[in-house]
């Protein structure tokens, strides 16, 4: 029995040592890895939600908001049809953000026939115009900065740019209220055809779309009566 036993007792077969400690090192290198790319995946997505509400903050900084109400002018058409042929509103950066180039793509300066198309403007922000009838993209406007100016077109801090958003053309050699004070659109665009001008109770939208920051949004309603101007709370 013991001659049978005794081979068995000198077997020495087994794990040693180093196999050991070779498994153990593979199982850290393996654990290792697996916490790099976790923990790498994880700065990944905390730098991108940070790209992300960076961004954010940018456009809400480079963002303008309106100051006060929008001024509605009514004109007269050759038939004695009285509409609105312009509209003016003052506009400033919302939360002290990001100048805004506001260089525009008419002019206006009382003499002759408004607007006066800027030969290659140096245009950036766009306007466009919405009601139930039509859409013109990029209307013709023109700006003022009453009060403080440095004498650019870009909207900065403290500063108010007085935009006028121009429907129809205006004659100012004519007095408003009289008949042909103003005219269609012709190749600047905006208002063409009798069916589509601003009458009463007429609601529309002006889209202010700057080259940086969200889209300005304005809607109002005309009055039941259209008179020489008008303020649109």
């Amino acid at each position: 029995m013991f001659s049978h036993l005794s081979p068995l007792l000198r077997s020495e077969r087994g794990i040693t040592g180093l196999e050991t400690a070779i498994i153990l090192i593979a199982f850290v290198v393996v654990a290792s890895v697996f916490a790099f790319t976790v923990l790498s995946t994880g700065v990944f997505s905390s730098e991108r939600a940070k790209e992300t509400i960076f961004a954010g903050l940018e456009d809400a900084q480079s963002s303008m908001s309106p100051r006060g109400a929008i001024i509605a002018y009514t004109g007269v058409l050759s038939d004695s049809t009285s509409t609105v042929f312009k509209m003016t509103f003052d506009l400033a950066l919302s939360l002290n953000g990001q100048p805004i180039d506001l260089t525009p793509p008419f002019t206006a300066d009382g003499s002759g026939t408004d607007p006066d198309v800027v030969t290659n403007p140096a245009q950036v922000t766009v306007i466009d115009y919405i009601d139930k009838n039509q859409t013109f993209p990029d209307v013709p406007w023109s700006v003022t900065f009453p009060g403080q100016d440095d004498g650019d077109n870009i909207l900065e801090i403290n500063e108010r740019a007085e935009i006028t958003v121009w429907l129809l053309n205006r004659e100012t050699g004519t007095a408003i209220g009289t008949a042909g004070s103003v005219a269609y659109q012709t190749t600047e665009g905006g208002i063409t055809s009798t069916d589509t001008i601003l009458t009463k109770n007429y609601q529309f939208t002006v889209l202010i779309k700057p080259p940086k920051g969200a889209t300005l949004n304005l809607t109002r309603t005309l009055p039941a009566s259209l008179d020489t101007v008008m303020n649109l709370n």
